[in-house]
């Protein structure tokens, strides 16, 4: 966890050309001042000459006090504890994933402290006795209740969590954390000039309907108007969806053409 000290005392302090998230405390003529969120005790300035790319006549006019930003890093004196930070460097697509990570971090945060109190550790015991573990081999914290949603209690016995502890996460994750979905869909085209054609229609529908799918994973099909059909599939990963996906247009076809029709299918881009 980044705000842990070392056994000298020191702060830890970012690297160059590290992103990170700060709070603006001061404004200057000369430029502002951040504290590092995610360096307790850290503070970067922001020269003027990194706020914009363009021309800055008042700084106020790009940043304010209280403000939160990510900054990138650019050089780090760790004698005098002196960070040099750029906001101009950084762009749109590097800020979103940023923030992204650093709020699920957050909220990993928040989740451990919720097992901290029902099971009444002491913070840095429980932090090396089980955070440590869940950050080394899941990335963060937050991941780690995430993968239990996602795969149950299994990636946590594999990581040889207390069986307490174990209990305490995956009820926690259960009741705080909800995956998207990804979706993936197309349109089914259908034809069948047999006499019982309507019946072969409706029958394929309801077979693919039924096939075998993943836990939490759903399918829809909606006229769009005949022959064509709407074909939905979500499940948790975009390889289970595209699989589930198959599995559903291939049913449907092999009803259709056993009874003499014929069908063709068009995919539509995926999303979540």
């Amino acid at each position: 966890m980044a705000m842990e000290k070392t056994e000298e005392s020191e702060w830890f302090l970012p690297e160059a050309g590290e992103l990170v998230v700060g709070t603006i405390i001061r404004i200057m003529p000369y430029g502002a001042y951040a504290t590092l969120d995610e360096y307790d005790g850290a503070e970067g300035l922001l020269h003027i000459s990194e706020i914009s790319s363009r021309w800055v006549k008042n700084i106020r006019d790009h940043v304010r006090e209280r403000q939160k930003a990510v900054l990138k890093v650019l050089r780090v004196d760790r004698e005098k504890r002196h960070i040099d930070l750029s906001l101009r460097r950084v762009n749109e697509r590097e800020k979103r994933e940023k923030l992204l990570a650093w709020k699920r971090e957050l909220r990993g945060r928040k989740l451990f402290d919720i097992a901290v109190e029902k099971l009444g550790v002491p913070g840095e015991e429980a932090y090396n006795q089980v955070g440590r573990v869940l950050e080394d081999r899941f990335g963060s914290l937050y991941d780690g209740f995430e993968n239990v949603v996602i795969q149950g209690k299994k990636p946590l016995l594999k990581a040889k969590i207390p069986s307490d502890w174990i209990k305490t996460i995956t009820e926690i994750a259960e009741a705080n954390i909800r995956i998207p979905l990804m979706k993936v869909k197309g349109t089914i085209e259908l034809t069948c000039t047999a006499s019982n054609g309507v019946t072969v229609l409706r029958n394929a529908f309801k077979k693919a309907k039924k096939v075998r799918r993943p836990e939490n994973a759903d399918i829809k099909i909606y006229v769009t108007g005949a022959p064509k059909y709407r074909v939905e599939v979500s499940a948790k990963n975009y390889k289970e969806a595209e699989r589930l996906l198959e599995k559903v247009v291939n049913t449907a076809f092999e009803t259709v053409k056993a009874a003499g029709g014929d069908g063709k299918f068009t995919r539509a881009s995926a999303r979540r």
